[in-house]
């Protein structure tokens, strides 16, 4: 039978080690069957944030729940979740099929009922002919399956995900996280995965924990985090390369923002909801940068500092005024170094933060 997936709810939860706050106030609530990317920099608390969920950290103070029942104090073993890591933890000395099956057995299974388990989830996961060989005898992808195959094998009501394809190469990482997201869709488990990696967590999550510092920034779908970042941070974060942010004021009579050597002239509904603001820190995403070889109206002279051509696109790096801003462009487009240029931002894709506390403005 299969088990019911739980919702997952973090209330106002604190960890700290001594005086040092991994994790500061965080309130999270997870949908069952929901796929949740906890995103962030190093030592940004997403990991403590997971092994408190599998009982590996013990909470400070808040609660967190499974379901309806708080698991503060419910043993590891009791939680029912399931943990891949970034290193896979296989045992060498077992094949394939026993690494697959330890936890069965751990829970003392009926042995006749394991055998058909292990041969299911090895057939679901294409590692089915794998399975009288031992880890050092199969690739990093083949192993990687092997993790994953010995968390769905006792059908856990939530998985839990350590960066677990930060050590493969960069084709198979790709072929992984589409066979995740794909896994995820036809399991419906809920599953918590941390990562670093703003690639994984676009095309992975129906929802993105941002987090630093040890809080959370900001908590919504992957085209909100990108397209409405919450703060400084997050539109710094998200996105490679990441948003530019150019400090400046704002100058209702000339109805410009001025930066440090650059100017931009704004919209009156931009001023209007600037209104009453003179510092602010423009934010302007590089696909959103208009770049021409040519003058035209209303655009700001720069120039080339250097181009990075990627065979799809072509990443042009820009001196704009004191500021060095990045912008995208079309695969042919090719530029010598110093080579001057126009650039203008499109009005309507601008983002505003407010200089001194990081948040969004509207």
């Amino acid at each position: 039978m299969l088990p019911t997936f739980m919702k997952v709810v973090y209330d106002d939860v604190i960890k700290k080690y001594g005086s040092f706050l991994g994790v500061d106030r965080l309130g999270l609530q997870i949908q069952a069957g929901e796929f949740i990317v906890l995103l962030g920099p190093s030592g940004c608390g997403k990991t403590t944030t997971l092994r408190m969920l599998a009982g590996l950290e013990q909470v400070t103070s808040g609660k967190i729940y499974i379901g309806e029942d708080c698991v503060n104090d419910v043993s590891p073993r009791d939680r029912d979740v399931a943990m891949v890591f970034q290193s896979y933890a296989l045992y060498p000395h077992m094949t394939i099929a026993e690494n697959i099956a330890y936890p069965l057995r751990v829970r003392k299974f009926p042995k006749n009922e394991i055998p058909g388990r292990v041969e299911k989830v090895a057939e679901v996961l294409g590692i089915a002919e794998l399975l009288n060989r031992r880890p050092r005898e199969v690739s990093g992808g083949q192993r990687q399956r092997v993790a994953l195959a010995r968390a769905m094998v006792r059908q856990p009501r939530i998985f839990l995900m350590d960066e677990p394809l930060s050590n493969l190469d960069a084709k198979l990482r790709i072929y992984m996280r589409g066979e995740l997201k794909r896994l995820q869709y036809e399991l419906g488990t809920t599953t918590i995965y941390v990562t670093h990696d703003q690639a994984e967590a676009m095309t992975l999550a129906h929802r993105v924990a941002v987090m630093d510092h040890g809080r959370l920034q900001q908590f919504d779908t992957p085209m909100n985090v990108y397209g409405r970042p919450a703060n400084k941070f997050v539109a710094g974060f998200m996105g490679s390369p990441s948003m530019n942010l150019l400090d400046g004021n704002l100058d209702p009579d000339e109805r410009k923002f001025i930066g440090r050597g650059v100017s931009f002239e704004l919209d009156g509904e931009t001023l209007s909801r600037l209104s009453g603001r003179r510092s602010v820190t423009l934010g302007v995403r590089p696909e959103d940068v208009v770049l021409s070889v040519t003058e035209f109206r209303g655009a700001t002279p720069a120039t080339i500092y250097v181009t990075e051509a990627l065979g799809n696109e072509t990443l042009v790096f820009l001196n704009l005024g004191q500021e060095k801003i990045v912008a995208r462009a079309a695969a042919a487009l090719r530029l010598e170094i110093e080579a001057r240029v126009w650039v203008s931002f499109d009005p309507a894709k601008l983002h505003f933060f407010d200089t001194q506390s990081g948040e969004r403005v509207n």
